[in-house]
């Protein structure tokens, strides 16, 4: 088993690469600091948003962002809680871009 980066450490680094990015963001929802899940949602800042998950594929263990939830804010915004509700470890980091970047995709935040 390949040892993972605590989840606090993670977001710290994430929150971190946003910022030089100029990309507004925030903690809205903060979970268990050494193994909570990540739950990613940008505000498109036109009424709708995004949501993503990053899950494990269970036959090889690799991980890799999709996308929870796509529509009207307020329907992502329940489905985020609805989500917490359910597991109360999880981080919800909340994002405010007009173009719907996450940097997800890139090096060292996609896996």
């Amino acid at each position: 088993m390949v040892p993972r980066l605590a989840t606090h450490i993670w977001v710290s680094a994430y929150l971190k690469r946003l910022e030089l990015a100029g990309i507004p963001a925030y903690v809205t929802a903060r979970g268990d600091p050494e193994a909570g899940a990540v739950l990613v949602k940008v505000a498109l800042m036109d009424g709708t948003a995004r949501a993503w998950e990053r899950r494990s594929d269970i036959l090889t263990g690799a991980r890799a962002w999709f996308l929870l939830a796509e529509g009207p804010e307020t329907d992502v915004d329940a489905l985020v809680g609805r989500t917490r509700a359910r597991d109360p470890d999880l981080w919800v980091i909340e994002l405010e871009d007009r173009q719907g970047r996450t940097l997800l995709d890139e090096e060292g935040l996609s896996e």
